[in-house]
């Protein structure tokens, strides 16, 4: 990292050692003499301050602050336009129609390693506040586009914009208003959490004073608690990524990008994080652009879901709707004694599409399976059959997944990922 400042070193008591000599020889002059020169050397130090204080304003922006993003390499191409500058993507609608304020925004966007096709032809829009959830199965393409989301790699083809600016030729400007916690955190064990958060403060050109504000801030979001103070390679798998976590925001970013947050974690550590990422979309509003291959984490955090299969995107919308597009859910009920009376009376329920009896088995469906199931037990009841159990069984994004593929979104651990291609 290269210091624009002017060199001038300081002392331990802080003063500049370039204007020591006169404040030590006022001993040898007057007494008005001393008093001239001490009030000479404190306003050139003040001077000298001011200077270094705007050197480093105008210095820091464009080398030191594009260095950390969380991705800590990859810094290419030339600095795009200025940050107080809108580019044309923010100033009204764009030629696809699409609203001009969308915080991700992708269009055709292509990405091959070789002859294989990672992301092929997908469009995305994402607004501002928005959690979106990336779903597929490993080897879909998550990774690789939240790659070239993040500047890390060069679309092959289509476009994207992040924050209004273009990944391809504008990236620098990208990584600025971006946090990235990728699927494996690049961490020094040897270091403890709060070197490590305050070191990613500072690479984003943050003063001291502002670093130590961020610090408790994301603190109060991201429960790390006494372990800030330990080496990091006496972390838990959790811990080490709720660290993660906090290194991503530290800058205070106004789009986030969590690449499988929860891999690998125990359910409760998995349940922190989901905690900490819907505060973390309550509290400031942030972006969140998730990728996972857990069906519940879509279905519990995402405001919508992009379902992707061999690089395409293949559905998306809200996770109810979506589930609600390819089947109804679906009530068992397990009887003794005779089930056509209650058949009969089960057909007349509202929000029942559907009743049928085979053998000591009635299948009941239904829109909306959680509002009809206590209506349905009532019925049962007042039909003088005994009910031995009664089972609700809500359509899953799994069932979409196979509606739309033919496959199962959730795979064994070894499938093929696209990291194998790069």
């Amino acid at each position: 990292m290269h210091d624009q400042r002017p060199q001038s070193t300081l002392d331990r008591s802080g003063r500049s050692a370039r204007h020591a000599a006169p404040h030590e020889q006022h001993h040898h002059g007057t007494h008005e003499g001393s008093e001239e020169a001490a009030r000479a050397h404190v306003e050139t130090v003040a001077r000298e301050q001011a200077r270094e204080e705007t050197a480093h304003e105008r210095s820091g922006q464009a080398g030191d602050e594009a260095l950390a993003v969380g991705l800590r390499s990859h810094a290419e191409g030339e600095l795009g336009e200025p940050a107080d500058e809108q580019t044309e993507h923010e100033q009204g609608e764009d030629e696809h129609g699409g609203h001009a304020t969308a915080a991700i925004r992708a269009r055709g966007l292509v990405r091959r390693f070789d002859d294989f096709t990672a992301v092929d032809g997908i469009d995305l829009e994402i607004q501002p506040g928005e959690i979106y959830g990336f779903l597929g199965p490993n080897g879909a393409g998550k990774s690789t586009t939240v790659r070239v989301l993040c500047t890390l790699i060069a679309p092959d083809g289509g476009s994207a914009t992040v924050a209004g600016y273009d990944v391809a030729t504008q990236p620098e400007q990208v990584r600025l208003r971006i946090g990235v916690a990728l699927q494996d955190a690049a961490l020094d064990p040897k270091q403890t959490g709060l070197e490590l958060l305050r070191l990613q403060g500072r690479l984003y050109g943050l003063h001291r004073n502002e670093v130590a504000t961020r610090l408790e801030q994301v603190r109060e979001l991201v429960d790390i608690g006494d372990a800030i103070y330990r080496p990091i390679g006496t972390y838990s798998g959790g811990m080490k990524r709720r660290l993660d976590l906090a290194a991503a925001l530290i800058h205070n970013p106004d789009i986030l990008f969590l690449d499988e947050p929860t891999t690998g974690l125990d359910p409760v550590s998995r349940a922190r994080v989901w905690e900490e990422v819907r505060r973390l979309n309550d509290e400031l509003g942030t972006t969140i652009f998730l990728t996972t291959q857990y069906l519940e984490e879509a279905d519990e955090l995402a405001d919508r879901v992009g379902i992707l299969s061999e690089g395409k995107l293949v559905a998306e919308g809200r996770p109810d709707h979506l589930k609600r597009s390819v089947g109804e859910d679906m009530i068992i009920a397990r009887i003794d004694g005779p089930g056509e009376a209650a058949l009969t009376a089960l057909r007349s329920l509202d929000g029942v599409s559907a009743a049928e009896l085979h053998a000591d088995e009635l299948t009941i469906a239904a829109s909306d399976g959680a509002s009809v199931i206590s209506p349905v037990a009532v019925t049962l009841s007042g039909s003088g059959v005994k009910v031995r159990d009664l089972t609700l069984r809500t359509t899953t994004l799994d069932d979409v997944f196979l509606e739309l593929t033919g496959n199962r979104i959730e795979q064994s651990d070894d499938a093929t990922d696209e990291e194998d291609h790069q």
